[in-house]
C-alpha cells in the first residue's frame, strides 16, 4: 500500500586536505614531535620493566629491596606534591600579613565612603516619599474631621 517511500540520496563528497602553510607544518612536524617521543617514552618504560623484572625475579633478586625501592618511588611524587602546595601555603600566608598590614587604612577609608553614602541616600529617598506623605496627612486629616476613619 505505502511502498513509495522517499529516499534520501547521501552525499559522498570528499573533501579537500588543507593547504595552507600552517598544516604542512604540523604534518611535517607530526613525527618528529609526537609520535618519535611518544614511541621512544614507551620504549624507555618497556625496557626498565624488563631490566626491573629480569633484576627482580633472576637467579639472586631481591624482591623485598625492589618492593622498597618502588615504594619510595611512589611515595616521592606525593612529596613533591605535598612540598608544591606547601609552597603555596606558606605564600598566601606571606601575602596575607602583608594585606593585613594594608588594609585598615584603605577598610577606614571605605567605611567611611559607604557611610556618608548611605546618609544621601536615605536623604534622597526621604526628599522622594515626601510628597506621597503629605498627600496622605491630608487626606487622613480631612477624613478625621468629616469623622471617618
Amino acid at each position: 500500500m505505502y511502498r513509495n517511500y522517499a529516499k534520501i540520496k547521501t552525499m559522498k563528497a570528499i573533501s579537500p586536505k588543507p593547504v595552507h602553510e600552517s598544516y604542512k607544518r604540523h604534518r611535517r612536524q607530526l613525527m618528529s614531535q609526537i609520535i618519535l617521543p611518544m614511541v621512544l617514552a614507551a620504549l624507555v618504560f618497556i625496557a626498565l620493566i624488563v631490566l626491573i623484572s629480569l633484576a627482580t625475579f633472576g637467579g639472586n633478586g631481591d624482591v623485598a629491596r625492589w618492593a622498597a625501592i618502588s615504594t619510595m618511588w611512589l611515595a616521592s611524587h606525593v612529596f613533591v606534591l605535598e612540598f608544591v602546595f606547601l609552597a603555596l601555603l606558606v605564600g598566601i600566608i606571606y601575602l596575607l600579613g602583608r594585606l593585613l598590614g594594608i588594609t585598615p587604612i584603605y577598610t577606614g577609608q571605605a567605611q567611611n565612603f559607604v557611610h556618608k553614602l548611605m546618609i544621601r541616600i536615605r536623604l534622597a529617598a526621604d526628599a522622594a516619599a515626601k510628597p506621597f506623605i503629605f498627600l496622605d496627612s491630608i487626606g487622613a486629616s480631612i477624613n478625621r474631621l468629616l469623622g471617618r476613619k
